[in-house]
């Protein structure tokens, strides 16, 4: 029998909160079900593992992540309550829990959406987007597994979007047959929903995931993704070069409103500076075919010019390399704890500092692939240490003859 997690059960933070239940993991850590009886309520608990606290890569990261994500605060994007640290060594995000299927999940049941169930859902996501962008967060891995259809307090359909960035370093979060791209940084995506500047490696900005974005409403509501490709890699070179089958022509015996088709391949288009500009303005361009629910979600899309956008992105990639110690408070924080939180030596817990996330930029792809299988393990690379170790050797022996023969 498999050993039982020893998660499940545990008390976090003095008690303030109960793990109940596995709900998810991968290879960074596990998503668990926790009870939080102070709040009479429950919440998300995601927990990294403990054998990753000596990366300090993925724990910068991990935290920055946190801090940028609880500063988010649409209604369509997951709320995170904390983070911080446990006296093992793992860290923690509490965050809100929500009951219902991904969008991968629901389309995968039921089929592809009408366009008056589908393009309503996707104008928030535009909404959480653009509340993101304006604080200089790129998500860089949109999918539909990231965009959450919550049951919760009885509404359907109302999407929540997931993991702004995350770092994940295995391929179990990915869909089957996808690759991750990692190096020094944690740059990744999932190749099926890439922009064609993160397939090249380039510098990411709110245009990437408009790309993203318009390419998940193409499957949801056609089944299909816009190329025939039939591997990651395919699919990363048809992001590039290959125009995108017009959405009319997807499905045989299928048809769409007229003019749809010119907004998802306007926001399909290879060059970003040819793409709409803002999340608001894709929704905007998607809200005559939402039916009745367009007009009042567009109406609670948070405002900015695209100006704006660039300058957010921008101040967080220049903050970034002003971090300091990963687990050193931003200026002016105070190291201030939630309210809930006691004194604990054995705990950190952090509330958000105004520190915003990065996104850094990548390499080809191929490049990335090469360097992963040119691990330390690989017998080419120990052979190449071990001839290297043999000549040294020699070298060393004839210089010794020659000074004390």
């Amino acid at each position: 029998m498999a050993a039982q997690d020893p998660n499940i059960g545990r008390d976090l933070l003095d008690g303030q909160f109960q793990i109940l239940q596995k709900i998810g993991s991968g290879g960074m850590g596990a998503v668990y079900k926790a009870a939080q009886p102070a709040m009479n309520r429950m919440v998300a608990v995601k927990i990294l593992h403990p054998k990753l606290a000596n990366r300090k890569d993925l724990v910068s990261r991990f935290r920055r992540e946190a801090r940028a994500m609880s500063h988010l605060t649409h209604p369509n994007t997951v709320k995170v309550y904390l983070y911080g640290e446990l006296e093992d060594g793992s860290l923690y995000i509490v965050m809100e829990h929500l009951e219902g299927k991904n969008l991968n999940q629901v389309v995968r049941k039921e089929g592809p959406l009408p366009c008056e169930r589908a393009i309503p859902v996707l104008i928030q996501v535009c909404g959480a987007l653009q509340e993101a962008h304006l604080q200089g967060i790129v998500h860089r891995d949109l999918k539909p597994e990231n965009i959450f259809l919550s049951t919760n307090g009885g509404l359907k359909d109302y999407p929540k979007v997931l993991d702004f960035g995350l770092a994940k370093v295995t391929e179990r979060e990915l869909r089957p047959g996808s690759i991750m791209l990692t190096q020094e940084g944690m740059v990744f995506g999932t190749p099926e929903f890439m922009s064609p500047e993160q397939a090249q490696g380039k510098t990411l900005d709110a245009r990437s995931d408009i790309y993203s974005l318009a390419t998940i409403l193409y499957e949801v509501l056609t089944g299909k993704l816009p190329f025939d490709a039939r591997t990651p890699m395919e699919y990363i070179q048809f992001h590039v070069t290959k125009p995108p089958i017009p959405l009319g022509e997807r499905v045989p015996g299928k048809s769409f409103p007229e003019g749809l088709n010119t907004v998802l391949q306007k926001a399909l288009e290879k060059k970003p500076e040819n793409r709409y500009a803002t999340a608001s303005d894709f929704a905007d361009a998607l809200k005559p075919y939402a039916g009745m629910a367009g007009k009042g979600y567009t109406a609670m899309m948070p405002k900015g010019t695209t100006e704006a956008l660039n300058q957010a992105i921008q101040a967080a990639k220049d903050g970034a390399g002003n971090e300091g110690g990963a687990a050193a408070e931003a200026p002016g924080s105070g190291g201030a704890k939630p309210a809930s939180a006691k004194a604990n030596p054995q705990h950190t817990v952090r509330m958000a500092p105004n520190m915003l996330s990065t996104t850094p930029e990548g390499q080809v792809p191929a490049l990335l692939l090469r360097k992963r299988n040119q691990g330390p393990t690989s017998p080419a690379m120990l052979l190449g240490i071990a001839a290297g170790c043999l000549v040294a050797g020699i070298l060393i022996t004839i210089l010794a003859m020659k000074l004390f023969g």
